[in-house]
């Protein structure tokens, strides 16, 4: 008993820079060296994987960790993680764990497509959608591995990923946007948050995170905003500087001599900004189910319409490689229908 108390009194161990913990590892239950940040609270990086490198001859099983650890460097979405890492593990039930990366070609990736796709019969098929983001998996780790030089050339490369057309929103007509920013001047939050989505694309998050320091009125005839996410989000790839037509500056000591605020330039929910926007929609006698997302679409669909680039486009919106790839092409049928 009294060694049990001596034991237990003992202090705990401070983590240092140096320090190593052990971690099981998720994909075959052994244990991973894990390096601890300095600070992880102020650290927006998770712990390094410390592992043998990878080579051509190391196995699916061994790619597991640094995967998941480059996935979440890149700033991908916990969701996107976690369907990548499940993806991962079914390619290599049917592979084969301790398959060399190195020895994996095309036609072991079609084979599993082919098998998910019509291997268990026609009423467990997955959803185009489905089988659309496993091709992307193996885009994705495939890619990864020959840019880490693990590997010297993709196999999947030459995959053909065939996403299925979601249904095109019912974009406002440019007199119902006319209509929307006339009913908005009643109101300056109104006219603040639609004439700012309309002129710069921003997502509803963008918009409920930005704050007053983002906005610069230096130069009152090219008012800019910047799009910042806190380091912890893991989002930094998504942060640009938007410049708005010289308007914004009235409309925006407006909304500021009406509301006053100090820090985030919109102090509500979510929630209130679409009741602000539905009261505009409804003043402005407009039919159709109008969103912050669908002003969003109507800002991408515009600038493609007056000739800027798709890739300037997609800087404007913040959206990945990845995420452009499944826009883009809505966007194009709604600015160019045939």
């Amino acid at each position: 008993m009294q060694k049990d108390n001596q034991h237990s009194s003992q202090p705990e161990p401070i983590v240092t820079d140096d320090s190593t913990v052990l971690q099981p590892d998720l994909f075959t239950g052994g244990t991973a060296v894990i390096t601890e940040p300095p600070d992880p609270q102020t650290t927006p990086f998770p712990p390094l994987v410390r592992t043998n490198p990878l080579t051509d001859q190391s196995s699916l099983s061994a790619c597991f960790l640094p995967y998941q650890q480059d996935l979440q460097l890149r700033g991908k979405s916990e969701y996107t993680i976690t369907c990548f890492l499940s993806d991962l593990r079914m390619f290599s039930d049917f592979i084969g764990r301790d398959t060399p990366v190195g020895r994996i070609t095309k036609e072991h990736l079609t084979d599993w497509l082919m098998k998910l796709k019509f291997g268990k019969g026609r009423d467990s098929t997955p959803a185009p959608k489905t089988m659309a983001r496993r091709v992307t998996f193996l885009k994705n780790f495939f890619s990864w591995l020959t840019r880490e030089g693990v590997i010297r050339e993709d196999p999947s490369a030459s995959l053909v990923l065939e996403r299925p057309l979601p249904p095109l929103p019912l974009l406002l007509f440019d007199d119902e946007v006319q209509r929307l920013l006339q009913s908005a001047t009643e109101e300056p939050r109104a006219h603040c948050l639609v004439y700012l989505i309309l002129h710069a694309g921003l997502k509803k998050e963008e918009v409920m995170g930005l704050k007053m320091e983002h906005i610069d009125l230096s130069n009152p005839d090219m008012p800019t905003i910047t799009v910042h996410f806190d380091a912890a989000t893991g989002k930094q790839h998504r942060e640009r500087r938007l410049a708005l037509p010289a308007e914004f500056t009235t409309i925006l000591k407006r909304y500021l001599a009406k509301y006053h605020p100090t820090s985030e330039l919109f102090v509500c929910t979510d929630r209130n900004l679409n009741y602000v926007l539905a009261r505009a929609v409804k003043a402005a006698n407009i039919k159709k189910r109008v969103t912050l997302q669908l002003l969003r679409d109507t800002f991408a669909v515009q600038q493609l319409k007056t000739g800027i680039p798709p890739e300037t486009v997609r800087e404007k919106l913040g959206l990945s490689d990845e995420a452009w790839s499944e826009s883009r092409e809505k966007y194009r049928r709604l600015a160019f229908p045939k």
